[in-house]
């Protein structure tokens, strides 16, 4: 993969990968930003995000789950001191749909988890990553309820 970030002004860049889909990364005023963009660590978590929603949406597809809506969101903490690097994430899947296996939900995190998240499988490597999911049932519009929230442990190793 070859990725570049190129100057605008002050603190914005313009990045792109192979993709060639340009986005905008900025900071905060207060260190010369404009607040103009995404911050480079943020990056690093939506990547998180992407990789494995990518990877649990996909596998409960396969699964013949009957997802409606999916959400990923990770939560970071990170050192107080520079160079501020992450200290730990806790990944949460907010899944909802009709009828949605328990197993399966937790089965497609683990599989994200050890085989098909290369983000995720590199992170893990450098900080703890914790995992939880809330699964719901979908009573149409907007109405939806609450089925089971809880915790999961992948255990394996991520490169087989």
């Amino acid at each position: 993969m070859e990725a570049r970030a190129v100057w605008q002004q002050r603190m914005t860049f313009t990045g792109m990968a192979n993709s060639g889909f340009p986005l905008t990364m900025g900071t905060d005023p207060a260190v010369g930003g404009d607040n103009d963009g995404v911050r480079p660590m943020e990056l690093v978590a939506i990547g998180l995000a992407g990789c494995t929603a990518m990877d649990v949406i996909s596998l409960l597809n396969k699964k013949r789950q009957e997802v409606t809506a999916f959400e990923v969101q990770v939560h970071t903490d990170r050192a107080p001191e520079f160079p501020k690097v992450f200290t730990k994430a806790v990944i949460e899947y907010f899944i909802t749909g009709h009828n949605l296996e328990e197993a399966a939900v937790v089965r497609a995190i683990e599989l994200s988890a050890i085989r098909y998240c290369p983000a995720q499988a590199m992170l893990a490597q450098v900080f703890p990553i914790e995992h939880k999911y809330h699964i719901y049932e979908d009573g149409g519009g907007d109405q939806r309820q609450l089925v089971i929230s809880a915790s999961c442990t992948p255990v394996g190793d991520a490169t087989k």
